[in-house]
């Protein structure tokens, strides 16, 4: 239990209506899950206004309410607290209740339309390579130390966030990496946290269903570093165009990371092959079992933070060149006859000509390169043509099918893709509404030694159709399917 006046610190309060000497035993904004001796917070939400719900939590055992604007029934014995903005308060509130556990860890998060997840749990393995028990907040999966804990969104709500968080400390956690999403930026779900440190990795068009326009994206990643203390580090891509803009109004200690622009951490690669590249860091070479530019971007990025944390230069070197690729992130399938199948996770135009890029510059003349590719439903629609556009412009062969059609009908968002290929390009692409199916056509149509790039899911083991999960994973799929063509 917790005194509300505790809870309450950091949180600008406009009106106060009852008394703030009550016990609060739980904290939360979802009114179908109020427990007896809960502060409910009233949140204006972009499908539902919590506000309608205060008197069906006070019903269920709800002690104080946080909201924008009083209802207009007040129960005696209920305290309301009135704030502007209620997603910033629940962010301090819900700190304050876990015992702020981000200022009792080194909490690092990282930002950007590419490579979040990849430098996050690199970062992880890498810390506890080095001996420290470390968490993990991630698209894929959350870790408490060894543990797993699943993961639903790119960054948790408020609450679960904190909870989580409050976990790790309790389980002896020194470090905890996290991506931070624009959409958890700008829903506040990470006030009142400390980080240690910031990271930028690149922005490129994503999630304009939600920000509505390209600026109100890059505005919503601004506003992390925005918000950093100045004994905080903030690394961001120099090379990335508004890798300099993230820093304009940081307090924090800067550094800069990149390929190109002169910078703190500089990375250069070498050499490249199938099976990892050779590449310089400030100075040092270094042999990784990795491929491609953005690659080399992530591992830079793990390097300046892992230096910026105080970790040992040739330690973290020797780490380095012992990491494998994270889990559906340019992953390899073979088949007997020689075929390269190459699972990854690219599910933006950029993502997607990054790692086709990386494919061409290494494939042999005699290698043809067939891309299989949808685009996910009931999300940014404007990014569609263009993906297909890139496929087409880049691959020898391209399949366009399904991704996770969710709520939509998938041959509307194929239609879509479509729209986006040129009259005179069409005699290179197939449409396979059912994504086995057109799996199961490229690698029919593949010669041997040629290569198959299977884009957009990566590490997702379903596929969401009607809202509905069915288990799909595009690894299990091509081995099952190389079993069949041998």
């Amino acid at each position: 239990m917790h005194n509300l006046d505790e809870l309450l610190n950091g949180v600008d309060v406009e009106v106060l209506v009852g008394s703030k000497a009550v016990k609060v035993a739980a904290v939360g904004f979802d009114s179908r899950k109020v427990v007896r001796g809960q502060l409910f917070v009233a949140v204006s939400g972009t499908q539902v206004d919590g506000h309608k719900f205060i008197a069906d939590s006070i019903e269920k055992g709800a002690v104080a309410v946080v909201c924008e604007h009083l209802p207009e029934e007040k129960p005696e014995g209920i305290t309301f607290i009135v704030v502007k903005n209620s997603l910033v308060a629940c962010g301090r509130i819900a700190s304050n209740f876990y015992g702020r556990p981000s200022e009792k860890l080194k909490l690092v998060g990282i930002t950007g339309t590419n490579g979040k997840t990849t430098t996050v749990t690199l970062l992880y393995r890498m810390f506890r390579e080095l001996g420290y028990k470390v968490g993990l907040l991630s698209t894929v999966v959350n870790y408490i130390d060894d543990r797993t804990v699943d993961a639903t969104h790119t960054t948790p709500d408020a609450v679960q966030l904190n909870a989580l968080l409050a976990e790790m400390v309790e389980a002896g956690c020194e470090y905890c990496f996290m991506e931070v999403s624009s959409h958890s930026i700008d829903q506040h779900r990470i006030e009142g946290l400390h980080f240690e440190g910031a990271m930028f990795s690149n922005i490129t068009h994503d999630h304009l269903d939600y920000h509505k326009t390209f600026d109100a994206y890059i505005k919503a990643k601004k506003a992390f570093f925005d918000s950093l203390p100045k004994t905080s580090f903030a690394l961001t891509n120099v090379d990335d165009r508004n890798g300099m803009v993230m820093l304009q109004n940081c307090s924090g200690i800067v550094k800069t990371y990149g390929l190109k622009n002169p910078c703190d951490f500089k990375t250069k690669i070498i050499e490249s092959h199938f099976d990892g590249m050779l590449i310089n860091i400030n100075g040092a070479d270094i042999w990784t079992r990795f491929l491609g530019d953005f690659n080399a971007y992530n591992l830079t990025a793990v390097y300046g933070a892992a230096i910026l944390l105080g970790a040992d230069k040739d330690e973290v070197m020797r780490i380095i060149s012992m990491l494998g690729p994270v889990n559906g992130r340019f992953e390899y399938v073979k088949s007997k006859n020689g075929i390269t199948a190459i699972v990854d996770y690219a599910h933006t135009p950029d993502a997607l000509v990054n790692v086709i890029n990386t494919i061409n510059r290494m494939r042999k003349e005699d290698q043809r390169l067939l891309v299989v590719v949808g685009a996910g439903g009931n999300r940014d629609k404007t990014k569609r043509p263009v993906m297909a556009s890139v496929a087409v412009a880049n691959a020898d062969l391209v399949v366009l099918t399904s991704d996770n059609p969710r709520n939509e009908d998938p041959n509307d968002i194929l239609n879509d893709m479509r729209a986006g290929i040129k009259a005179e390009d069409m005699g290179k692409v197939l449409t396979i509404t059912d994504r086995k199916e057109g799996i199961k056509t490229a690698c029919m149509l593949a010669r041997p030694n040629d290569i198959i790039l299977v884009a957009g899911k990566g590490h997702e083991d379903y596929q969401e159709v009607q809202g509905v999960k069915h288990h799909f994973d595009d690894k299990e799929v091509l081995r099952e399917i190389f079993e069949t063509l041998q």
